[in-house]
């Protein structure tokens, strides 16, 4: 496998998107946070793939379909494209906790997807979410972590015991800046 292209990793609910504990349902409910599709734009701009990486039990639950999901992405894409960013991938989870799959963050099955298909080495690819799962799943595969403070992000931090060496970020904006300033070094 050949390593060294640029990607990020993101979680969508609470980094990209509004987060809502009553999950986001529908086209209508998916609403970008402020500056988070400029973010996107702005590591695209400097060679930088994203992607997301999702837990989508809502589906496992029965609270949406997979058009409805479908319909929520497109929306995301064409919000990113008009301010010239670009999602390459989309990788989700539509179990519920109970269906003890892998692909669940925590559990590292949908970073482990991504590393496959992408071929990136885990070591200088950022993982980039709200909640203590998506940072467990990308430390248990080697991935720096980064946390946001939007969504569950200030109870994340709050409740401590973030993965050695996650780094905390105000949001994907604040997250972009910095992580691009510090590859220019």
């Amino acid at each position: 496998m050949t390593f060294g292209k640029k990607l990020v990793i993101l979680d969508r609910d609470g980094v990209v998107n509004v987060d809502s504990d009553a999950f986001v349902k529908s086209p209508d409910e998916w609403v970008a946070i402020p500056g988070s599709l400029e973010a996107i734009a702005r590591l695209n701009q400097a060679g930088y793939r994203v992607v997301i990486a999702s837990n989508q039990s809502g589906i496992g639950r029965g609270l949406f379909d997979m058009a409805t999901l479908n319909a929520m992405h497109e929306k995301m894409h064409r919000a990113a494209a008009a301010v010239g960013g670009r999602i390459d991938a989309v990788f989700f989870c539509p179990h519920t906790a109970e269906d003890q799959c892998e692909c669940r963050k925590p559990k590292p099955g949908l970073l482990q997807m991504i590393i496959e298909r992408f071929e990136v080495d885990p070591a200088v690819t950022p993982v980039v979410g709200d909640a203590l799962r998506d940072l467990q799943a990308g430390a248990a595969l080697g991935f720096p972590t980064h946390l946001v403070l939007t969504g569950k992000g200030r109870k994340t931090l709050a409740a401590g015991g973030l993965p050695a060496g996650t780094k905390v970020h105000d949001d994907l904006k604040a997250f972009a800046l910095t992580f691009l300033t510090s590859q220019d070094e």
